[in-house]
């Protein structure tokens, strides 16, 4: 079995973050969402990635390279436009050949067991002739997402996007396991109103075809991380499950406190702060005279003083100088956020990249 990631999307939800960066990268406890995609199938025992990429290819590609970190192989597919997730199947087929693969949303985190899935669609697919089988969750308003209606038996009847009046409760998570009846599924169906190949419409043709499309649902969290709410939701469910892990060059001195689950990585050098767990501190961290409160990571090079951080995600090499409170905020890289003096003040930020922001 092969593994297909889509990540092509502009991430326009999480501007003004994305203008300047992939939304796959976009780090939760200081890894990249895409990274969690690709060590899930691994985990799996998929040796075979391929990974759809749009405008932000290049940056995805040298941030992943190889797979060889991973121990597989990638194949990078360009997408030259947004035209569907059935359209990635299409143009996939020189890397997917005849094989089965699962499909997973690169910007989609969830809890999942990828491996025990593999292996159960791998022996069912063998056992009756399926052809597909679709990832579902029941969510209490289905109507923002394509919903599966299911039968007696288990198996898929029906697939809509978004209705207006859901028939169900479960809707489709973004993991798909396929054979290779896929392909002329997606062959033989058109553009929808949106002008995209949809794969609703190509696993529809399946069944209306008389293949076998059954379903598994998702007991653990499913979280798109396309918004900052959510996606400060997935790091506090991240870093709620993390292990303590503390560099051995990391400098801590006497007057700071550590409590929780904390990670600090190579370098990092804190002093005279509160450090309250869960946290991921990263690599070349300079913290001093500072309260980092729970469900905070810290990306690499980031300066932190005469503030208190929590419930938020800091990319790589920012300054928070004075800040106050900087709670439930996303910043970008290489941002600055200051103040005069020291603050008491509270502040919620979502900041793109090389941002600059005066608080006094």
């Amino acid at each position: 079995m092969k593994g297909l990631i889509l990540s092509g999307g502009k991430g326009v939800r999480l501007r003004p973050l994305t203008n300047t960066r992939a939304k796959q990268l976009v780090p939760i406890a200081n890894k990249p969402i895409l990274f969690y995609c690709i060590e899930q199938l691994v985990d799996a025992g998929i040796t075979e990635i391929g990974i759809i990429i749009g405008e932000t290819g290049d940056e995805v590609r040298e941030a992943v390279g190889d797979g060889s970190k991973w121990g597989v192989k990638v194949s990078w597919i360009p997408q030259e436009a947004p035209l569907g997730l059935a359209h990635c199947v299409l143009i996939a087929k020189e890397f997917l050949e005849d094989d089965d693969f699962v499909m997973f949303l690169g910007d989609n985190m969830l809890e999942l067991e990828l491996a025990s899935m593999v292996h159960q669609f791998m022996n069912d697919r063998n056992d009756y002739s399926l052809s597909c089988r679709v990832l579902l969750k029941k969510v209490e308003d289905p109507s923002f997402f394509g919903v599966g209606v299911i039968n007696d038996d288990g198996q898929v009847t029906e697939l809509i996007e978004k209705p207006k009046e859901p028939p169900s409760d479960l809707a489709l998570v973004g993991v798909y396991f396929f054979t290779d009846a896929i392909h002329d599924a997606a062959l033989s169906i058109s553009p929808s109103k949106r002008g995209e190949l949809e794969i609703t419409d190509a696993i529809q043709w399946l069944i209306d075809n008389g293949h076998v499309v059954d379903h598994d649902i998702l007991d653990g969290w499913w979280i798109d991380t396309g918004k900052k709410d959510p996606l400060l939701e997935c790091n506090r469910l991240v870093l709620s499950k993390a292990d303590s892990e503390i560099a051995q060059s990391a400098v801590i001195d006497e007057e700071t406190s550590i409590s929780g689950v904390v990670q600090i990585g190579e370098k990092s050098v804190i002093s005279n702060s509160i450090i309250e767990g869960p946290v991921a501190i990263g690599n070349g961290v300079t913290i001093s005279d500072s309260h980092i409160r729970p469900f905070t990571s810290i990306g690499d090079g980031v300066r932190v003083s005469d503030s208190t951080l929590e419930d938020s995600v800091l990319l790589e090499g920012c300054v928070i100088d004075r800040a106050g409170l900087i709670t439930a905020s996303l910043v970008g890289s290489n941002s600055k956020v200051s103040g005069s003096t020291v603050s008491t003040d509270s502040n919620t930020l979502l900041l793109g990249d090389n941002s600059i922001i005066d608080l006094s």
